[in-house]
């Protein structure tokens, strides 16, 4: 996937000709000054990749001809990471543009005891995830949630069945290392990141008691973007079987 790549939302199958929205149209004819009959990518982040060439280069509604289509299927296990949100917005930003880089599945913002900023903006969140996708040449976005309360998400029935459930966190107790755990043989893994204070007693206990495993991430105590970003990596690696 070496030609330029761009994010089509609504792509339809089958469509023989594509016209692209004025901020793609300007980036593809005044910023990269491509030309008629010039190619290039598009994909909707559901799997979709469609290779175009450029029929019109008007900067402001070029269109372009669709020579070949293909789905992608998503590789690997499914990897959700629910993380808090954070005071300081930048690095929850570092943390998607991260996450999306290592094709990271899921990633749901929670709201603990001690989450000190509830604001989520979702449309600049999904951008960012928009821009790590391209940027990493992948044809799959990260599903974003909306931020959901502690509690309820481990209610939620969709986590429970199938799927290894992980809990970072700072308490004291005993805890195993999560790149020891991972198992090939389940289709999904989620793991809980808390915030800047880590979670409450509380939220530790209704962790275990909904299945949790707390884990370890290493050594040192990580920020909790550090922190989710060590997560994907380990949820990722080659040697856990993605």
């Amino acid at each position: 996937m070496n030609l330029p790549l761009f994010y089509i939302s609504d792509i339809v199958a089958g469509k023989p000709e594509i016209e692209l929205d004025e901020d793609t149209s300007k980036h593809v004819v005044n910023v990269l000054r491509m030309k008629k009959g010039e190619q290039l990518h598009l994909t909707d982040g559901k799997g979709f990749l469609l290779l175009t060439s450029i029929a019109d280069d008007h900067k402001k509604r070029c269109r372009v001809t669709v020579l070949n289509e293909q789905f992608i299927p998503q590789t690997g296990r499914k990897t959700s990471i629910a993380i808090s949100l954070l005071k300081n917005a930048s690095r929850f930003e570092w943390f998607l543009e991260k996450a999306t880089e290592l094709g990271i599945t899921e990633i749901i913002p929670i709201l603990c005891d001690r989450t000190e900023k509830q604001h989520f903006r979702f449309d600049r969140m999904q951008n960012i995830l928009v821009s790590a996708m391209l940027q990493s040449q992948q044809a799959w976005l990260p599903v974003l949630h909306q931020p959901i309360g502690f509690g309820q998400l481990l209610k939620q029935e969709d986590i429970i069945d199938n799927t290894q459930k992980f809990i970072a966190h700072c308490m004291p107790g005993p805890k195993q290392s999560l790149a020891a755990l991972v198992n090939d043989s389940l289709p999904s893994q989620i793991i809980l990141i808390g915030p800047e204070g880590d979670f409450s007693p509380e939220e530790v206990t209704f962790a275990t008691e909904h299945f949790f495993i707390p884990v370890t991430l290493g050594n040192t105590r990580l920020r909790t973007e550090t922190a989710g970003m060590v997560a994907a990596v380990l949820l990722k690696a080659p040697g856990n079987g993605v």
